[in-house]
């Protein structure tokens, strides 16, 4: 009975908890490849990953390994479902762990078969975990996800483990000397700081910060976007600098966007209390709450922040809330290190919804067709925006 909605949902839930038989699974994606199944998918998606206002953060997945579990223990003859339709796209991202619950404010068209045809030599892999750190003396450092490191600064000793660094702070030395980690379009990575703060940066990122927190405050200088999850120290607040902003903070979770490509600096608080001043303007945020500075006219002001959209990126998701297709393809573009080339104005549709990170690029524009009016081409490293 693939068409019984309560049939479904109860597979859908069986799935979820990781609980499915080999039976179940094959009933599963049988009942995913039915068009009548539409609505007992999107209802699932909806009421378990759809609700993204909620302040309640996503849990940590590793959505590529999810992902190519999937793709190992599938049956086999259910490969067609990974085509690009609209209920079998909505099932690739549900099924990889993230799911979309696809809400566009216009009647949703085909995606085009173009994409798939076009790219089929040239598709664009999702970016990964890599990063450089700069140390004291200006030399480099190359860092992935591979393997172990031991990597010595001055008295410092740092260990690369499991795509993230970590830092044992040998003797304070009169000098102050830092360490900068930067990530490249494509890249992202963790750092457990001096005094045990973490921070995960995003693509096209950087942070630099001390070998050792001495003085009175723990000053580090954002470019780019950071969630931070700061070690208590009242005795020693923690501050970021983004361009001509400081935030600070007395132990506590929350992320800075400050790419130079966007016209506002966003501050988003999930836990604790954070200061946020720009020359004479001073906010003081609570958990939920986002300071939006505008980078042109140095207004800021406070708004309620969909969190789990802000953050979705460390979790391995885009997330849209009622997005235009510039601002989307602006976070396509810095994951999949492309350029956007617009033959044409973009739609003026508004996307509401969320995609997985792990998916190849041309996965990601098939969805996107699938809701607007544009269409897309991969030439290369570019992405053509077409009517």
């Amino acid at each position: 009975m693939p068409n019984d909605p309560a049939r479904i949902k109860y597979l859908l839930e069986r799935y979820a908890a990781r609980s499915c038989s080999k039976e179940e699974l094959d009933e599963l994606f049988a009942a995913i490849r039915e068009t009548p199944a539409e609505a007992s998918l999107l209802a699932f998606m909806e009421e378990q990953y759809g609700r993204f206002d909620a302040n309640e953060t996503l849990p940590e997945v590793d959505y590529e390994q999810v992902y190519q579990n999937i793709l190992q223990h599938k049956p086999a003859r259910q490969r067609k479902i990974f085509t690009l339709g609209r209920v079998a796209a909505a099932a690739v991202i549900l099924l990889a762990g993230a799911a979309i619950f696809w809400q566009v404010q216009k009647k949703t068209s085909t995606p085009s078969s173009s994409i798939q045809a076009e790219t089929s030599k040239t598709d664009i892999a999702p970016g990964g975990t890599k990063a450089t750190l700069t140390l004291a003396d200006g030399s480099t450092v190359s860092l992935d996800s591979a393997g172990n490191q031991v990597i010595s600064s001055g008295s410092t000793t740092i260990t690369r483990r499991q795509g993230q660094l970590l830092y044992d702070a040998g003797k304070e030395t009169a000098a102050l000397q830092y360490n900068t980690l930067s990530t490249p379009r494509g890249g992202q990575f963790r750092v457990v700081l001096p005094d045990g703060s973490k921070v995960w940066l995003n693509s096209a990122s950087s942070l630099r910060y001390p070998l050792a927190f001495t003085g009175k405050e723990r000053l580090v200088e954002l470019d780019g976007q950071g969630y931070f999850e700061i070690t208590p120290n009242a005795e020693q607040p923690f501050k970021v600098r983004v361009q001509s902003m400081e935030v600070q903070v007395l132990g506590t979770h929350f992320d800075v966007m400050a790419y130079k490509d966007e016209s506002t600096v966003n501050t988003t608080l999930l836990e604790g209390a954070v200061q946020v001043t720009e020359g004479a303007a001073r906010k003081l945020l609570k958990p939920g709450q986002q300071a939006v500075l505008d980078t042109r006219s140095h207004e800021m002001l406070v708004q309620q922040a969909n969190v789990n959209k802000v953050i979705a990126w460390k979790n391995g998701l885009f997330v849209f809330n009622n997005m235009a297709l510039p601002a989307i393809l602006r976070e396509v573009a810095r994951w999949y290190d492309v350029e956007i080339v617009y033959q044409t104005a973009p739609s003026t549709e508004l996307y509401g919804g969320g995609i997985a990170r792990s998916l190849h690029l041309s996965n990601v524009l098939a969805l996107l067709e699938a809701g607007g009016n544009n269409h897309f081409r991969i030439e290369g490293r570019k992405i053509i925006v077409l009517p």
